[in-house]
C-alpha cells in the first residue's frame, strides 16, 4: 500500500484491532479495562480525520464526544451501565434535531445557523441510553427531495460523499453518510431516515445491514419531514444483532422485559435473535412480476442475479421452503423500469401516483417544521424561501439548473411541490387512499398469503430490481430488512432483502439474523478509486436543447 492509501488503515485502540468489532465486543473491551469510551471516541475521531477528506460521509463532529465519553466512562466506574449502548459513538443522519452544538440542516446551508428547540425523541433515547453521538453524517440533501436529477450522496454543507467500496460510485441515499461512514468504520452504529429507499439502498450498497421500520414504530418528532405518510427512523449496523440491539432502544422496548416475546408485544426484538437452523420449516415468497422476472431481465444485473439465486437455494437446503408469488397489484404501481414515483394506475406521470402524496406532504410539513425553529435568523420560513435561497446563491447550491455540477436540473422537484400548495386537499387524500391500498391490501398483505398460509417475509432483491420492491414497501409503510450477500463487476455490495406485514419486526430479525448466520455475507471496503472526484448521478438526465 502506497502512501497515498495510509488513510484507509484502521487506527488501533490501545493496541486493540477495533475494525468491524460488535457492540457486545466493544462492551467485554470496556468491561476488561481494555479501554474505555473516550479511548474509544478518540480511535473513531482519529479515523474520521484521516479517512473522511476522501469519503465526505461526515458533515461536522460533536464537540463534546469526549465530555460525554468522560461522564459516562465514571458511570460505569461506579457501576453504573445503562444499556448494551452504554459508551458506544454512533453518528446520526443530519435531517434529525439535536439541541446541542451542531447543526441540523438536511445538508442544506440555507439552514446553516438555526437552531431546533429541542433533542428528536430518538435521540433522546439513545441518549439515555449511553450512546455517544459522535456527528452528523451527509446525506442526498434534503432526502433526495431537491431535483429529479443530481448527484446522489451530495449536500452543500458536507460535499460530494462516497462509497468506500469504489468511491467512483455513489453510496446510495438519502442516508448516505450514516451508511458509508459505518461500512468504512467511523462509528459503531448510525441512524438514518427513509421515505423510500434511504435506509434500504444506502445500506444494500455498503454491506451493512438496514431496518427499516414500520412507519409510526419509531418516533419521527424532531425530523425534518420529507412525507410524514412514510418517513421512518430507523438503524444500519454491521450485523443484525448489532441492528436490533439499536432497534430496541428507539423503539422503547430495550428496558428489560422479562415475558416471553410470543406473549408480550412490548418485549425486545433481541428475544428474536437466531441462527440458521430457524430457516427448517419458515416458508418465503417470491414476488416475480416487476420485481424478481425484471431482475431477471437486468443484464446489467447479472452477477447480483446469480448470487442472490444462490442464496435461496442455500436457503432451500437449510430447510426453508421458498414460492414463486405475486403482488396482485404490481403492474399499476410498479413501473417495468423499476422504481419509479410517478407511476400509478399503471402509467408514468398518474395522478395517483407515490409523488403526488410526497410532494403534497412535503410543502406543507417543510413548512410546519421551519415555523417550529427556535432560531432561524435568515427568516426562512417556506419552501419557497429555501428555493430564493438556492438561486440568489446558485454558484454554491445550484439553484438554477446548469450552475453547479451536482444538480444540473436546479432544484425542479422542489418547483414542482411548490406546484401542489393550493390543490384541494380531495386529490391528495385520493392519491393517499389508492397508494395505501395497491400497496398494503392489494399489494403485500396479499402476497404474503399462500394456499391460506401466512408466509414469513417476502424476498427481494433491492437492486437489480432497480428498486422495484423495496418502493412498494415505502408505499405502504411496512418493514424491511436487508442482508449483505456479495459484491458486483464494479466491487459494489449487494445484499437481500425482507419485507414483512405492519407491526412484524419480529420476523424480520429471526429471519435477517437466520440469514445472516448463513451467508456471512460482509466484508470490508476496499476503497476502489480512492482518487475519485466525479459526481455519480441518479434520476432521469435533462433533455438536451
Amino acid at each position: 500500500m502506497d502512501s497515498s492509501q495510509s488513510c484507509v488503515l484502521m487506527p488501533r485502540c490501545c493496541g486493540i484491532d477495533i475494525e468491524d468489532c460488535s457492540i457486545l465486543q466493544l462492551q467485554d473491551y470496556f468491561g476488561k479495562d481494555v479501554f474505555s469510551s473516550r479511548d474509544l471516541v478518540q480511535c473513531y475521531l482519529e479515523r474520521i480525520e484521516l479517512i473522511n477528506p476522501r469519503l465526505k460521509a461526515i458533515i461536522e463532529t460533536n464537540p463534546d464526544a469526549l465530555l460525554i465519553a468522560d461522564r459516562l466512562d465514571d458511570e460505569r466506574q461506579n457501576g453504573h451501565i445503562r444499556t448494551q449502548l452504554h459508551g458506544i459513538p454512533f453518528l446520526l443522519k443530519d435531517n434529525i434535531a439535536t439541541k446541542d452544538k451542531m447543526q441540523t440542516t438536511a445538508g442544506s446551508a440555507a439552514l446553516v445557523g438555526t437552531s431546533v428547540a429541542h433533542d428528536a425523541h430518538v435521540v433522546t433515547l439513545l441518549r439515555e441510553a449511553g450512546a455517544i453521538l459522535l456527528g452528523k453524517a451527509n446525506l442526498s440533501e434534503f432526502a433526495s427531495m431537491r431535483a429529479s436529477y443530481y448527484a446522489e450522496g451530495y449536500s452543500s454543507r458536507g460535499g460530494q460523499n462516497r462509497n468506500p467500496y469504489n468511491l467512483a460510485h455513489h453510496p446510495g441515499g438519502s442516508s448516505s453518510g450514516s451508511a458509508s461512514a459505518l461500512a468504512s468504520n467511523m462509528c459503531a452504529f448510525s441512524i438514518g431516515t427513509e421515505t423510500d429507499g434511504s435506509i434500504m439502498f444506502p445500506a444494500d450498497r455498503n454491506s451493512v445491514v438496514g431496518i427499516k421500520p414500520t412507519v409510526g414504530l419509531t418516533s419521527t418528532e424532531g425530523l425534518i419531514p420529507e412525507s410524514p405518510s412514510m418517513d421512518t427512523v430507523g438503524p444500519l449496523a454491521r450485523s443484525v444483532e448489532d441492528a436490533t440491539l439499536v432497534l430496541d432502544v428507539i423503539t422503547g422496548r430495550g428496558r428489560g422485559s422479562l415475558c416471553d416475546p410470543r406473549e408480550c408485544c412490548s418485549a425486545p426484538y433481541m428475544w428474536w435473535l437466531s441462527k440458521r437452523d430457524a430457516l427448517k420449516g419458515a416458508k418465503f415468497g417470491l414476488p416475480q412480476k416487476r420485481v424478481w422476472k425484471l431482475a431477471s431481465q437486468n443484464k446489467s444485473s447479472d452477477i447480483e442475479y446469480k448470487a442472490l439465486n444462490n442464496v435461496i437455494r442455500q436457503m432451500e437446503k437449510a430447510g426453508a421452503q421458498v414460492m414463486s408469488v405475486e403482488i396482485p397489484s404490481a403492474e399499476e404501481i410498479i413501473s417495468p423500469a423499476g422504481w419509479d414515483w410517478n407511476f400509478g394506475e399503471g402509467e408514468t406521470n398518474s395522478r395517483l401516483s407515490e409523488f403526488q402524496v410526497v410532494r403534497t406532504e412535503f410543502y406543507h410539513s417543510i413548512g410546519k417544521h421551519l415555523s417550529s425553529l427556535s432560531s432561524n435568523w435568515r427568516n426562512i420560513l417556506s419552501l419557497e424561501d429555501i428555493i430564493a435561497y438556492n438561486i440568489r446563491h446558485t454558484q454554491q447550491e445550484g439553484g438554477v439548473p446548469g450552475t453547479h455540477p451536482a444538480w444540473p436540473t436546479g432544484q425542479d422537484n422542489f418547483n414542482k411541490c411548490v406546484e401542489s400548495k393550493d390543490w384541494p386537499n380531495d386529490r391528495y387524500l385520493e392519491a393517499l387512499s389508492y397508494m395505501r391500498l395497491k400497496s398494503q391490501e392489494q399489494g403485500i398483505d396479499a402476497a404474503l398469503k399462500f394456499d391460506g398460509v401466512d408466509l414469513d417475509g417476502l424476498l427481494v432483491p433491492l437492486q437489480a430490481d432497480s428498486g422495484a420492491a423495496c418502493s412498494v414497501a415505502a408505499k405502504a409503510g411496512y418493514p424491511m430488512i436487508t442482508i449483505p450477500v456479495g459484491f458486483n463487476s464494479n466491487g459494489l455490495p449487494f445484499g437481500i432483502g425482507i419485507i414483512q406485514t405492519a407491526w412484524k419486526e419480529e420476523l424480520l430479525v429471526k429471519y435477517g439474523s437466520a440469514i445472516e448466520d448463513l451467508i456471512r455475507g460482509r466484508r470490508l471496503p476496499k476503497f476502489l478509486n480512492l482518487e475519485a472526484e466525479n459526481y455519480p448521478y441518479v434520476g432521469t438526465p435533462p433533455r438536451l436543447q
